[in-house]
């Protein structure tokens, strides 16, 4: 055997050493659970051994059908917020550019750390910032008062009218500054001559922007909104758990925090997993229909 052939099997064998430990990490918290979706078809206990546990069969399944109410209204609270983080996806891209745009860079490094930290902050810490701010009693509601403007009762965080635009504020201001990191890359890997000759051509910066800058973005847009369509019923949990009260709990309910509810709060667990099976069915089904739109769209595949 070639002895190329013999070093790059072993720099292979290597790397898949390497690699090991990640793989069984993925495999114990991925793909071992699922082994628990079998208490989906029994009346689930905790504390019951599996040989003491009714078979129930399709009961929890027939029972997504039975209160369709109640999962599709936490189904139309899940897809309009991510919906809405979707639509406003366009955002991190201009703050990228514009990011790009700004000349000193001390001021470039500054504006870039500050918006890249609220990326790292709990949302238990943002709760704690947004009720000093949003609440009844709040700095905003005090402010207006001094000003004698009509203020709510309630605050905007008691507001369910407002509960999906503050939530998607609140969601842009916390990861626009990390998501602008990939694009930031993208643009310093565009060749710098395709600027150079635009501008011998006496094209200013804001054309070298539109025919240079969003062309060499847009492949990359295109991949990672294709990802979070696949991705639209994982829209996290955190963030809705701590903001969660009665006021709102109507729009705030999303398909991660119901599944807690179901689970947890309730003890229904049987029932909680049929749901959260129901959630990884659609949500398979979205990546390959995202996957055969990239094929179509793009020639390339995702997945």
């Amino acid at each position: 055997m070639n002895r190329s052939v013999i070093r790059k099997r072993r720099v292979g064998i290597k790397y898949l050493l390497l690699a090991l430990p990640f793989i069984l990490l993925v495999a114990a918290f991925s793909y071992v659970p699922l082994f628990g979706w079998a208490f989906a078809f029994f009346n689930y206990k905790l504390g019951f051994k599996f040989s003491a546990m009714d078979f129930v069969g399709f009961d929890n399944f027939i029972k997504l059908f039975t209160e369709r109410n109640e999962i599709l209204r936490v189904l139309r609270n899940t897809l309009v917020m991510s919906g809405l983080g979707i639509l406003c996806s366009p955002l991190t891209v201009i703050f990228a550019i514009m990011l790009n745009e700004i000349g000193g860079r001390k001021f470039k490094r500054f504006v870039q750390t500050m918006t890249t930290l609220p990326n790292f902050i709990s949302w238990i810490v943002v709760f704690g910032l947004a009720f000093a701010i949003f609440s009844s009693s709040g700095l905003l509601n005090t402010i207006l008062s001094v000003l004698h403007i009509p203020t709510s009762d309630i605050g905007i965080m008691g507001n369910g009218k407002y509960v999906w635009l503050f939530q998607l504020a609140l969601g842009i201001w916390k990861s626009m500054g990390w998501g602008a990191i990939i694009y930031i890359a993208v643009i310093a890997g565009i060749d710098s001559e395709l600027y150079d000759a635009a501008k011998v051509d006496g094209t200013n910066r804001f054309q070298s922007i539109i025919h240079i800058t969003v062309p060499g973005l847009i492949p990359t847009y295109l991949v990672l909104l294709l990802l979070s369509v696949s991705n639209l019923l994982n829209n996290g949990f955190d963030q809705y758990f701590v903001f969660y009260n009665s006021l709102v709990a109507d729009k705030i309910e999303v398909l991660d925090y119901y599944v807690y509810k179901i689970g947890i709060l309730v003890n229904d667990y049987s029932y909680s997993i049929a749901i959260g099976m129901l959630k990884t069915l659609v949500s398979i089904i979205l990546l390959f229909t995202v996957n055969w739109i990239s094929k179509r769209i793009r020639g390339e595949s995702l997945v």
